[in-house]
């Protein structure tokens, strides 16, 4: 195995339990112990990691803005996630076909298109919101959920099979969750390659992409870039951003709710 594969299989553990320990990640790749504090002092170096006594923890665990466990960011800012849910809902008209990502204030999103009778097609991978259609409540709606492995931390299928289903349909629209938002160097991402990936293939299905973010993501980074402003048509916030901010995406042609 490459240096640059364990490096990124590291990461991707670090994103499903949050941190790692040397040891156990000596037994699993049969490296020595300390090849693997090399390989994590690296990854600090580029911030993708803290290392701790032992081991290491994600960055993202250190700032409390944002955290890449599901059920640990339901309860937050659900007041904004509200305003950005009801204004993406006014989007949509009876017939559309539309995909939601791994987003907690995609759930709210459902809620409101629930609410609404909408006869739309949602099609997701996320079960917070495969729960919310089969609670039993009348709506118009029709719900597709796609299959896939699941991933505890994200609530979510994801991997190969997910992957290939999202690729059989053409989306109307697709409401993508945000990790971070960077508008000087034109880069959108997230934190889990996984989910990246899966992003990314919603949009090469999609004829209108739209961002369901907070304002504050405007000043966070993820780790994985899954596309850029330049291809993405608008951006749903509770509130307006900078006139700065504002100006760039006016020149990157993106609408802003």
């Amino acid at each position: 195995m490459f240096v640059e594969e364990r490096q990124e299989q590291i990461l991707q553990l670090l994103h499903e339990d949050g941190k790692v320990k040397v040891k156990e990640l000596s037994e699993r790749f049969e490296v020595t112990e300390d090849c693997i504090r090399k390989d994590l002092a690296v990854m600090e170096k580029r911030k993708l990691l803290k290392r701790t006594y032992g081991g290491a923890i994600l960055r993202e665990n250190l700032h409390p803005g944002h955290t890449n466990i599901v059920s640990e960011r339901n309860d937050k800012n659900t007041s904004q996630k509200r305003i950005i849910a009801k204004k993406a809902v006014k989007l949509l008209k009876d017939g559309d076909v539309i995909f939601l990502d791994i987003s907690t204030t995609n759930i709210e999103f459902a809620k409101e298109i629930i609410r609404s009778g909408l006869k739309v097609r949602v099609v997701s991978h996320m079960l917070g919101i495969a729960n919310l259609f089969a609670e039993g409540v009348d709506t118009g709606a029709e719900f597709i959920m796609l299959g896939g492995t699941l991933n505890r931390s994200q609530n979510s299928m994801l991997g190969a099979l997910t992957l290939k289903m999202i690729e059989t349909f053409r989306f109307d629209f697709c409401f993508l969750g945000v990790v971070g938002a960077d508008v000087s160097a034109n880069e959108i991402s997230t934190y889990l390659p996984e989910d990246g990936v899966m992003k990314a293939a919603a949009i090469s299905r999609s004829n209108k992409i739209y961002l369901m973010m907070e304002k504050q993501k405007f000043d966070f980074k993820g780790n994985y870039m899954y596309t850029k402003f330049s291809d993405i048509d608008g951006v749903i916030c509770e509130e307006k951003p900078s006139s700065n901010i504002q100006k760039t995406l006016k020149n990157y042609r993106v609408e802003l709710l």
